[in-house]
């Protein structure tokens, strides 16, 4: 989406016109779920997807007709039957809502209003925190012209609206908070399209466990820092895709680090020994992280808690600790370990928190 977005600033920043497609409601299977979008422009290019097959075909022609039509929005909807087979021959059979927005000269607010709102939504976006689009899809009280757009940051606070009227206060007390982590949905005429905070990954341990998760996990849209105590380890050429390569003490790296990170951070420990999982573990087990795991054995994760208790931290404390970590895929090689430990964590950002496997305990005979 980010992505996307500053394509489609570019486009405007350049007083060119374009149809911006966006997915605003699904049911049942579909190729896209909704916040998915598209820009088709006036010579039939496209970029990003519907998700392809006859459906993205005939958004892409409707998309180019409102252009020549004089640029009024429209809802398109598709029923996933046999008329819309996929390239692969799949026939999803659920239902999608396309708004296809014309972003023209012609437009009531201009087009340089339509450019003020979409270089705020990328700033949004890009900034990380989480925001929640409203946008006008169906009949409302009071009536608002399809395809009005309301941006609300994280707070819920209205920060840009490219609409002719105000938000009735309708629309504004069905928003929900971010922190109850949204899906999409259309409500009363209006899709409201969260875009939950960004979430930083921080890898303990430039190891081949950690460089394979911070691969797999950049592909999945984290944004990756790494920290390990030899240059080499968190170098530019292991880990390309780090927004942050920390080398230091981890001890004391992380203790001037912890009281900093909070719940957009999530935190994973893969150190190279006991020792230095240990003393990363006594330093972020504090740290108010979205989530916090722990590679390693049931034996040595026992041992290392039996430590840490002994050394002041209350049980509690290590008891939102994931560990063993990652899901139970049965691991043997480092990949497959890595998979196993991406897996949980886009469980824990989508679903909130989540584990399919029993956490180690202190007490004996017992688990988490």
């Amino acid at each position: 989406m980010r992505e996307l977005l500053a394509e489609l600033t570019t486009t405007l920043e350049q007083q060119l016109e374009c149809v911006y497609c966006s997915l605003v409601e699904t049911r049942g299977s579909t190729p896209q779920k909704a916040g998915a979008a598209m820009l088709v422009f006036p010579d039939g290019t496209q970029r990003g997807t519907l998700g392809g097959g006859c459906v993205e075909a005939e958004v892409k022609q409707r998309a180019l007709r409102t252009l020549a039509q004089g640029g009024r929005a429209e809802i398109l909807t598709f029923t996933l039957d046999d008329n819309y087979g996929w390239d692969d021959g799949l026939i999803c059979g659920g239902r999608m809502s396309i708004l296809a927005d014309p972003l023209t000269r012609s437009r009531p607010e201009g087009l340089s209003a339509v450019t003020r709102y979409y270089r705020h939504l990328r700033q949004v976006i890009e900034g990380g925190q989480g925001c929640t689009e409203a946008v006008i899809v169906g009949e409302t009280t009071p009536p608002l012209a399809p395809g009005s757009r309301y941006l609300f940051d994280a707070r819920g606070l209205m920060v840009a609206s490219l609409a002719e009227s105000p938000p009735p206060a309708t629309l504004v007390e069905s928003l929900q908070p971010l922190a109850q982590r949204p899906t999409p949905g259309v409500r009363h005429g209006v899709a409201y399209l969260p875009t939950l905070p960004r979430i930083t990954l921080l890898i303990v341990g430039g190891g081949h466990v950690g460089q394979a998760v911070a691969q797999l996990a950049a592909g999945v849209d984290f944004d990756i820092w790494v920290l390990d105590d030899r240059e080499i380890y968190a170098s530019p050429q292991r880990f390309p895709m780090a927004q942050r390569r920390l080398v230091g003490d981890i001890g004391a790296t992380l203790k001037e680090l912890s009281p900093t990170l909070g719940p957009s951070i999530y935190a994973l420990i893969v150190t190279r020994g006991h020792s230095h999982d240990e003393e990363a573990l006594y330093h972020l087990a504090r740290a108010r992280t979205g989530y916090l795991g722990m590679i390693g054995s049931k034996r040595k994760i026992k041992l290392i808690y039996e430590d840490l208790v002994a050394r002041g931290l209350a049980e509690e404390t290590l008891a939102r600790v994931h560990a063993p970590l990652g899901f139970d895929i049965g691991s043997q090689t480092v990949l497959e370990i890595a998979i196993s430990i991406v897996a949980e964590l886009i469980a824990c950002r989508n679903l909130g928190s989540t584990s399919l496997r029993p956490r180690v305990s202190l007490r004996p005979g017992t688990t988490h």
